[in-house]
Protein backbone atom coordinates (compact mmCIF):
# COMPACT_ATOMS: atom_id res chain seq x y z
CA UNK A 1 0.00 0.00 0.00
CA UNK A 2 2.81 2.29 0.94
CA UNK A 3 4.51 1.88 -2.67
CA UNK A 4 0.91 3.79 -3.97
CA UNK A 5 2.44 6.64 -2.65
CA UNK A 6 6.04 6.68 -2.85
CA UNK A 7 8.74 4.85 -4.16
CA UNK A 8 10.20 1.74 -2.33
CA UNK A 9 13.56 3.73 -1.60
CA UNK A 10 11.51 5.98 -0.24
CA UNK A 11 9.83 3.56 2.10
CA UNK A 12 13.02 2.08 3.09
CA UNK A 13 15.14 5.74 4.00
CA UNK A 14 11.96 6.49 6.22
CA UNK A 15 11.81 3.24 8.06
CA UNK A 16 15.79 3.47 8.51
CA UNK A 17 15.72 6.66 10.05
CA UNK A 18 12.91 5.98 12.42
CA UNK A 19 15.24 3.15 13.60
CA UNK A 20 17.82 4.97 14.16
CA UNK A 21 15.96 7.84 15.72
CA UNK A 22 14.07 5.56 18.13
CA UNK A 23 17.70 3.88 19.36
CA UNK A 24 19.30 6.90 19.71
CA UNK A 25 16.38 8.09 21.96
CA UNK A 26 16.48 4.88 24.14
CA UNK A 27 20.31 5.98 24.57
CA UNK A 28 21.82 3.01 22.41
CA UNK A 29 23.21 5.20 20.15
CA UNK A 30 24.67 9.07 20.61
CA UNK A 31 23.66 11.48 18.55
CA UNK A 32 26.15 11.95 16.78
CA UNK A 33 26.85 8.49 15.98
CA UNK A 34 23.20 8.27 14.60
CA UNK A 35 23.99 11.13 12.13
CA UNK A 36 27.31 9.34 10.72
CA UNK A 37 25.43 6.32 10.24
CA UNK A 38 22.44 7.88 8.20
CA UNK A 39 25.41 10.08 6.75
CA UNK A 40 24.19 13.65 7.43
CA UNK A 41 25.36 16.52 9.41
CA UNK A 42 24.34 17.19 13.59
CA UNK A 43 22.57 19.27 12.31
CA UNK A 44 20.69 17.73 10.11
CA UNK A 45 19.95 14.89 12.54
CA UNK A 46 18.72 17.57 14.86
CA UNK A 47 16.13 18.31 12.57
CA UNK A 48 15.13 15.19 12.35
CA UNK A 49 14.47 14.62 15.55
CA UNK A 50 12.02 17.31 15.77
CA UNK A 51 10.12 16.49 12.66
CA UNK A 52 9.95 12.70 13.96
CA UNK A 53 8.73 14.30 17.46
CA UNK A 54 6.04 16.79 15.23
CA UNK A 55 4.64 14.36 12.68
CA UNK A 56 5.57 11.36 13.61
CA UNK A 57 6.72 8.92 10.91
CA UNK A 58 4.67 11.03 8.57
CA UNK A 59 7.23 14.21 9.07
CA UNK A 60 10.22 11.21 7.69
CA UNK A 61 9.66 11.18 3.86
CA UNK A 62 11.69 13.92 1.68
CA UNK A 63 8.98 16.35 0.83
CA UNK A 64 11.52 17.17 -2.15
CA UNK A 65 9.35 14.70 -4.08
CA UNK A 66 6.40 16.29 -4.19
CA UNK A 67 4.66 13.34 -3.07
CA UNK A 68 1.76 12.41 -1.16
CA UNK A 69 2.13 11.18 2.28
CA UNK A 70 1.32 7.18 2.89
CA UNK A 71 -0.89 7.79 5.50
CA UNK A 72 -3.23 10.48 3.30
CA UNK A 73 -6.79 9.66 3.74
CA UNK A 74 -7.84 8.12 0.09
CA UNK A 75 -10.03 10.91 -1.76
CA UNK A 76 -12.83 9.04 -2.25
CA UNK A 77 -12.62 7.91 1.77
CA UNK A 78 -12.44 11.50 2.26
CA UNK A 79 -15.95 12.09 0.25
CA UNK A 80 -18.00 9.08 1.26
CA UNK A 81 -17.15 10.41 5.17
CA UNK A 82 -18.42 14.53 4.02
CA UNK A 83 -21.72 12.81 2.06
CA UNK A 84 -22.39 10.55 5.18
CA UNK A 85 -22.77 13.63 7.27
CA UNK A 86 -24.11 15.80 4.78
CA UNK A 87 -27.31 13.44 4.21
CA UNK A 88 -27.91 11.43 7.09
CA UNK A 89 -26.20 12.59 10.17
CA UNK A 90 -26.25 16.05 10.02
CA UNK A 91 -27.53 16.54 13.58
CA UNK A 92 -25.46 14.74 14.86
CA UNK A 93 -22.34 15.90 17.12
CA UNK A 94 -19.05 15.02 16.07
CA UNK A 95 -17.82 12.48 18.65
CA UNK A 96 -21.52 10.62 18.12
CA UNK A 97 -20.81 10.73 13.90
CA UNK A 98 -17.39 9.63 14.64
CA UNK A 99 -18.89 6.41 17.11
CA UNK A 100 -21.44 5.79 13.83
CA UNK A 101 -18.57 5.95 11.35
CA UNK A 102 -17.00 2.66 13.35
CA UNK A 103 -20.40 0.79 14.31
CA UNK A 104 -22.51 1.27 11.09
CA UNK A 105 -20.09 1.55 7.86
CA UNK A 106 -17.11 0.26 9.27
CA UNK A 107 -14.80 3.44 9.07
CA UNK A 108 -11.85 3.61 11.53
CA UNK A 109 -10.53 6.89 11.33
CA UNK A 110 -9.07 8.69 14.34
CA UNK A 111 -11.73 11.41 15.64
CA UNK A 112 -9.30 14.01 14.91
CA UNK A 113 -9.12 13.44 11.80
CA UNK A 114 -12.77 13.84 11.50
CA UNK A 115 -13.69 16.56 13.18
CA UNK A 116 -11.03 18.58 10.98
CA UNK A 117 -12.59 17.52 7.89
CA UNK A 118 -16.37 18.21 8.98
CA UNK A 119 -14.64 21.82 10.06
CA UNK A 120 -12.60 22.33 6.94
CA UNK A 121 -16.14 21.30 4.67
CA UNK A 122 -17.40 23.82 6.74
CA UNK A 123 -20.23 21.30 7.99
CA UNK A 124 -19.30 21.93 11.94
CA UNK A 125 -18.57 25.04 13.32
CA UNK A 126 -14.99 25.41 14.95
CA UNK A 127 -15.05 25.76 18.71
CA UNK A 128 -14.70 28.85 19.81
CA UNK A 129 -11.17 29.85 22.44
CA UNK A 130 -11.69 28.84 25.71
CA UNK A 131 -10.93 31.70 28.05
CA UNK A 132 -7.86 30.88 30.20
CA UNK A 133 -8.68 29.28 33.56
CA UNK A 134 -9.73 31.72 36.10
CA UNK A 135 -9.22 32.04 39.87
CA UNK A 136 -11.59 34.33 41.92
CA UNK A 137 -10.02 37.03 43.67
CA UNK A 138 -10.49 36.64 47.51
CA UNK A 139 -12.44 39.83 49.03
CA UNK A 140 -10.89 42.48 50.89
CA UNK A 141 -10.91 41.70 54.49
CA UNK A 142 -12.35 45.10 55.72
CA UNK A 143 -14.78 47.46 54.58
CA UNK A 144 -13.61 50.32 52.87
CA UNK A 145 -10.46 48.88 51.40
CA UNK A 146 -12.25 48.68 47.71
CA UNK A 147 -14.76 49.70 46.27
CA UNK A 148 -17.14 49.33 43.02
CA UNK A 149 -18.72 51.72 41.18
CA UNK A 150 -20.79 50.52 37.93
CA UNK A 151 -23.69 52.08 36.07
CA UNK A 152 -26.03 49.26 34.00
CA UNK A 153 -27.77 50.32 31.12
CA UNK A 154 -31.57 48.46 31.57
CA UNK A 155 -35.18 48.87 31.26
CA UNK A 156 -35.65 49.40 35.18
CA UNK A 157 -38.65 50.97 35.00
CA UNK A 158 -41.64 48.73 33.81
CA UNK A 159 -44.20 50.14 31.07
CA UNK A 160 -41.44 53.03 29.51
CA UNK A 161 -40.29 52.89 26.39
CA UNK A 162 -36.75 53.98 27.24
CA UNK A 163 -33.75 52.41 29.16
CA UNK A 164 -32.37 54.18 32.44
CA UNK A 165 -28.66 53.88 34.20
CA UNK A 166 -28.37 52.90 37.42
CA UNK A 167 -25.69 53.97 39.25
CA UNK A 168 -24.29 51.79 41.90
CA UNK A 169 -21.73 51.79 44.61
CA UNK A 170 -20.71 48.22 45.94
CA UNK A 171 -18.01 46.99 49.17
CA UNK A 172 -15.86 44.46 47.88
CA UNK A 173 -15.31 43.08 51.21
CA UNK A 174 -19.23 42.84 52.24
CA UNK A 175 -21.07 43.06 48.88
CA UNK A 176 -22.96 45.91 50.68
CA UNK A 177 -24.59 48.78 48.62
CA UNK A 178 -23.86 52.51 49.46
CA UNK A 179 -25.37 54.04 46.99
CA UNK A 180 -28.03 53.08 44.15
CA UNK A 181 -29.47 56.04 41.67
CA UNK A 182 -31.45 56.13 38.33
CA UNK A 183 -30.02 59.10 35.87
CA UNK A 184 -30.54 59.51 32.00
CA UNK A 185 -26.97 58.97 31.13
CA UNK A 186 -23.66 57.72 32.94
CA UNK A 187 -21.61 60.64 33.44
CA UNK A 188 -18.77 62.43 34.95
CA UNK A 189 -21.33 64.32 37.34
CA UNK A 190 -23.52 61.81 38.23
CA UNK A 191 -20.77 59.63 38.98
CA UNK A 192 -19.02 62.40 41.17
CA UNK A 193 -22.57 62.50 42.65
CA UNK A 194 -22.40 58.57 43.96
CA UNK A 195 -19.14 58.65 45.09
CA UNK A 196 -19.46 61.81 47.11
CA UNK A 197 -22.57 60.50 48.98
CA UNK A 198 -20.83 57.52 49.90
CA UNK A 199 -17.78 59.54 51.45
CA UNK A 200 -20.15 62.11 53.08
CA UNK A 201 -22.31 58.98 54.49
CA UNK A 202 -19.61 56.77 54.95
CA UNK A 203 -16.28 58.47 54.92
CA UNK A 204 -13.23 58.02 52.78
CA UNK A 205 -12.08 54.79 51.33
CA UNK A 206 -9.14 53.53 49.89
CA UNK A 207 -9.34 52.22 46.02
CA UNK A 208 -12.18 52.49 43.31
CA UNK A 209 -12.66 49.41 41.25
CA UNK A 210 -14.13 50.84 37.80
CA UNK A 211 -14.65 49.67 33.77
CA UNK A 212 -12.74 51.87 31.67
CA UNK A 213 -15.13 54.39 31.01
CA UNK A 214 -13.84 57.68 29.54
CA UNK A 215 -14.54 59.55 32.84
CA UNK A 216 -12.66 57.30 34.78
CA UNK A 217 -9.59 56.74 32.66
CA UNK A 218 -8.00 59.20 30.13
CA UNK A 219 -8.46 58.42 26.12
CA UNK A 220 -7.42 61.65 25.51
CA UNK A 221 -4.30 61.92 23.12
CA UNK A 222 -2.50 64.40 20.70
CA UNK A 223 -3.29 64.93 17.39
CA UNK A 224 -0.28 65.64 15.72
CA UNK A 225 0.64 62.90 13.14
CA UNK A 226 4.69 64.04 13.78
CA UNK A 227 4.70 63.14 17.45
CA UNK A 228 4.02 60.13 19.27
CA UNK A 229 0.50 59.85 20.34
CA UNK A 230 0.51 60.48 24.69
CA UNK A 231 -2.11 61.34 27.36
CA UNK A 232 -2.82 64.45 27.83
CA UNK A 233 -4.34 65.41 31.31
CA UNK A 234 -5.99 63.33 33.93
CA UNK A 235 -9.84 62.87 33.57
CA UNK A 236 -11.82 65.15 36.24
CA UNK A 237 -12.69 61.73 38.29
CA UNK A 238 -8.71 60.34 38.20
CA UNK A 239 -7.94 64.00 39.32
CA UNK A 240 -11.00 64.18 42.15
CA UNK A 241 -9.96 60.76 43.41
CA UNK A 242 -6.31 61.86 43.69
CA UNK A 243 -6.92 64.92 45.60
CA UNK A 244 -8.91 62.71 48.01
CA UNK A 245 -5.51 60.09 47.88
CA UNK A 246 -7.85 57.33 46.77
CA UNK A 247 -6.36 54.75 43.93
CA UNK A 248 -8.79 54.26 41.04
CA UNK A 249 -8.07 50.87 39.35
CA UNK A 250 -9.47 50.01 36.25
CA UNK A 251 -10.60 46.91 35.53
CA UNK A 252 -9.71 45.06 31.81
CA UNK A 253 -12.36 43.11 31.33
CA UNK A 254 -15.74 42.69 32.74
CA UNK A 255 -14.50 39.06 33.96
CA UNK A 256 -12.23 41.13 36.42
CA UNK A 257 -15.54 42.97 38.10
CA UNK A 258 -17.19 39.77 38.41
CA UNK A 259 -19.38 40.71 41.93
CA UNK A 260 -20.64 44.08 40.07
CA UNK A 261 -21.62 41.93 37.08
CA UNK A 262 -23.25 39.16 39.27
CA UNK A 263 -25.15 42.18 41.24
CA UNK A 264 -26.26 43.10 37.59
CA UNK A 265 -28.06 39.70 36.81
CA UNK A 266 -29.72 39.92 39.79
CA UNK A 267 -30.56 42.88 40.13
CA UNK A 268 -32.02 43.17 36.75
CA UNK A 269 -33.86 39.95 37.19
CA UNK A 270 -35.49 41.30 40.41
CA UNK A 271 -35.88 45.44 40.18
CA UNK A 272 -37.79 45.78 37.34
CA UNK A 273 -40.51 43.27 39.33
CA UNK A 274 -40.35 44.98 42.21
CA UNK A 275 -41.27 48.03 40.66
CA UNK A 276 -44.43 46.83 38.99
CA UNK A 277 -45.69 45.59 42.06
CA UNK A 278 -45.43 48.70 43.51
CA UNK A 279 -46.95 50.18 40.79
CA UNK A 280 -43.82 52.52 40.29
CA UNK A 281 -43.59 54.08 36.54
CA UNK A 282 -41.98 57.44 37.04
CA UNK A 283 -38.20 58.59 38.12
CA UNK A 284 -39.14 59.88 41.12
CA UNK A 285 -40.94 57.72 42.26
CA UNK A 286 -38.30 54.44 41.51
CA UNK A 287 -35.29 56.44 42.96
CA UNK A 288 -37.50 57.11 46.27
CA UNK A 289 -38.15 53.33 46.39
CA UNK A 290 -34.57 52.22 46.05
CA UNK A 291 -33.40 53.90 49.30
CA UNK A 292 -35.71 52.98 51.72
CA UNK A 293 -36.83 49.62 50.33
CA UNK A 294 -34.43 47.83 47.63
CA UNK A 295 -30.86 48.64 49.17
CA UNK A 296 -31.80 47.82 53.10
CA UNK A 297 -33.13 44.69 51.06
CA UNK A 298 -30.63 43.62 49.44
CA UNK A 299 -28.17 44.60 52.09
CA UNK A 300 -30.29 41.93 54.08
CA UNK A 301 -30.16 39.30 51.60
CA UNK A 302 -27.23 39.24 49.80
CA UNK A 303 -24.27 40.37 52.35
CA UNK A 304 -21.62 38.67 53.64
CA UNK A 305 -19.64 39.31 57.06
CA UNK A 306 -16.09 41.16 56.51
CA UNK A 307 -12.96 38.41 57.42
CA UNK A 308 -11.60 41.31 60.05
CA UNK A 309 -13.31 43.07 62.60
CA UNK A 310 -13.29 46.85 61.72
CA UNK A 311 -13.35 49.40 59.04
CA UNK A 312 -11.02 50.65 56.82
CA UNK A 313 -13.33 53.96 56.31
CA UNK A 314 -11.70 57.85 57.91
CA UNK A 315 -13.76 60.22 57.97
CA UNK A 316 -13.77 63.22 55.60
CA UNK A 317 -13.28 66.83 57.51
CA UNK A 318 -11.66 68.63 54.98
CA UNK A 319 -15.12 70.50 54.12
CA UNK A 320 -13.89 71.05 50.40
CA UNK A 321 -15.90 68.33 48.36
CA UNK A 322 -18.04 71.19 46.86
CA UNK A 323 -14.66 71.80 44.79
CA UNK A 324 -13.38 68.72 44.54
CA UNK A 325 -16.08 67.09 43.21
CA UNK A 326 -16.62 69.61 40.87
CA UNK A 327 -15.65 69.72 37.27
CA UNK A 328 -12.51 71.46 37.13
CA UNK A 329 -11.63 74.73 34.20
CA UNK A 330 -8.60 77.07 34.20
CA UNK A 331 -8.95 80.34 32.57
CA UNK A 332 -7.10 83.78 32.70
CA UNK A 333 -9.10 87.16 33.64
CA UNK A 334 -9.29 89.63 31.33
CA UNK A 335 -9.04 93.33 31.69
CA UNK A 336 -12.34 93.85 32.30
CA UNK A 337 -12.24 91.63 35.19
CA UNK A 338 -14.30 88.79 33.08
CA UNK A 339 -13.97 85.52 32.62
CA UNK A 340 -14.73 83.53 29.11
CA UNK A 341 -16.51 80.63 29.73
CA UNK A 342 -19.41 78.44 27.77
CA UNK A 343 -19.87 80.98 25.19
CA UNK A 344 -20.50 82.90 28.01
CA UNK A 345 -18.45 86.08 30.45
CA UNK A 346 -18.65 85.86 33.83
CA UNK A 347 -18.05 89.54 35.97
CA UNK A 348 -16.02 88.65 38.91
CA UNK A 349 -17.10 91.52 41.21
CA UNK A 350 -15.05 94.24 42.90
CA UNK A 351 -13.06 92.75 45.83
CA UNK A 352 -12.23 94.41 49.73
CA UNK A 353 -8.63 92.26 49.36
CA UNK A 354 -7.52 92.84 45.64
CA UNK A 355 -7.91 96.18 43.67
CA UNK A 356 -7.83 93.87 40.14
CA UNK A 357 -7.42 89.86 38.89
CA UNK A 358 -6.61 90.82 35.48
CA UNK A 359 -3.88 88.47 34.02
CA UNK A 360 -5.21 86.55 37.23
CA UNK A 361 -5.08 82.29 36.48
CA UNK A 362 -7.98 80.97 38.24
CA UNK A 363 -10.29 78.45 38.77
CA UNK A 364 -14.11 77.49 37.29
CA UNK A 365 -16.01 75.35 39.00
CA UNK A 366 -18.97 73.41 37.64
CA UNK A 367 -20.77 72.25 40.89
CA UNK A 368 -23.17 69.34 41.13
CA UNK A 369 -25.95 71.47 41.63
CA UNK A 370 -25.87 73.42 38.37
CA UNK A 371 -24.05 76.58 39.90
CA UNK A 372 -20.79 78.12 38.72
CA UNK A 373 -17.95 79.61 41.08
CA UNK A 374 -14.92 81.26 40.36
CA UNK A 375 -11.41 80.64 42.42
CA UNK A 376 -8.14 82.22 43.09
CA UNK A 377 -6.21 79.70 45.01
CA UNK A 378 -8.60 79.17 48.72
CA UNK A 379 -10.51 82.38 47.73
CA UNK A 380 -13.80 82.18 46.14
CA UNK A 381 -14.04 85.46 43.97
CA UNK A 382 -17.98 84.93 43.37
CA UNK A 383 -20.52 82.28 43.18
CA UNK A 384 -22.92 82.46 40.12
CA UNK A 385 -26.19 80.46 38.82
CA UNK A 386 -26.36 78.90 35.84
CA UNK A 387 -27.77 81.79 33.83
CA UNK A 388 -24.46 83.37 34.67
CA UNK A 389 -26.41 85.85 37.35
CA UNK A 390 -24.30 86.85 40.70
CA UNK A 391 -25.89 84.67 43.13
CA UNK A 392 -24.09 86.81 46.65
CA UNK A 393 -23.22 90.51 46.31
CA UNK A 394 -19.74 90.21 47.47
CA UNK A 395 -16.77 87.35 47.54
CA UNK A 396 -16.11 85.53 49.89
CA UNK A 397 -13.43 86.83 51.99
CA UNK A 398 -10.78 84.55 53.73
CA UNK A 399 -10.51 85.46 57.18
CA UNK A 400 -6.43 86.44 57.86
CA UNK A 401 -4.95 84.79 60.83
CA UNK A 402 -2.88 86.75 63.01
CA UNK A 403 -0.17 85.53 65.57
CA UNK A 404 1.93 87.70 68.36
CA UNK A 405 4.76 87.27 66.77
CA UNK A 406 3.80 88.85 62.94
CA UNK A 407 1.24 91.47 64.32
CA UNK A 408 0.92 94.98 62.66
CA UNK A 409 -0.73 98.10 64.10
CA UNK A 410 -3.27 99.78 61.86
CA UNK A 411 -1.30 102.40 59.07
CA UNK A 412 1.71 99.93 59.08
CA UNK A 413 3.12 99.04 56.06
CA UNK A 414 5.79 96.48 55.09
CA UNK A 415 7.69 95.79 51.29
CA UNK A 416 7.31 92.19 50.02
CA UNK A 417 9.18 90.78 46.86
CA UNK A 418 5.95 88.73 45.65
CA UNK A 419 3.87 92.40 45.57
CA UNK A 420 6.59 92.92 42.81
CA UNK A 421 6.77 96.57 44.08
CA UNK A 422 3.23 96.41 45.52
CA UNK A 423 2.16 97.83 49.24
CA UNK A 424 0.07 96.66 51.31
CA UNK A 425 -1.62 99.46 53.97
CA UNK A 426 -3.76 97.66 56.77
CA UNK A 427 -6.49 99.47 58.18
CA UNK A 428 -9.14 98.98 60.68
CA UNK A 429 -10.93 95.67 59.96
CA UNK A 430 -10.45 95.69 56.27
CA UNK A 431 -7.01 94.74 53.99
CA UNK A 432 -6.97 96.69 50.80
CA UNK A 433 -4.08 95.73 48.32
CA UNK A 434 -2.74 98.59 46.02
CA UNK A 435 -0.46 97.66 42.34
CA UNK A 436 1.95 99.40 40.99
CA UNK A 437 -0.18 100.71 37.84
CA UNK A 438 1.20 102.85 34.30
CA UNK A 439 -0.93 105.60 32.99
Amino acid sequence: MLSTYYLSPAVERAMKIQEVILRAIEGRLKWYQAAEILGISDRQMRRWKRRYEKQGYDGLFDRRQQQPSPKRVPLERVRQVLTLYRERYFDLNVLHFHEKLAAEHGITLSYTWVKTALQTAGLVAKDTRRSPHRKARPRRPLPGMLLHADASTHAWIPGRQDTQDLIVVLDDATSEVYYAQLVAQESTQTMMAALRAVIEQKGLFCSLYTDQASHFVTTRTGQSPHQPQQPTRPTQMERALGQLSIELIPAHSPQARGRMERLWETWQGRLPQELRLAGITTWEAANAFLEPAWIPFHNRTWTVPAAQQGTAFVPYIGGQLDRIFALQHERTVGNDNCVAFHNRRWQIPQSTWRYSFAKCRVKLYEHLDGTMSIGLGPHTLGHYDAQGRLLVDSPIVPQRKTSSTNSKKPGQTWNSPALRGGRITLTTGQNTCYENRTS
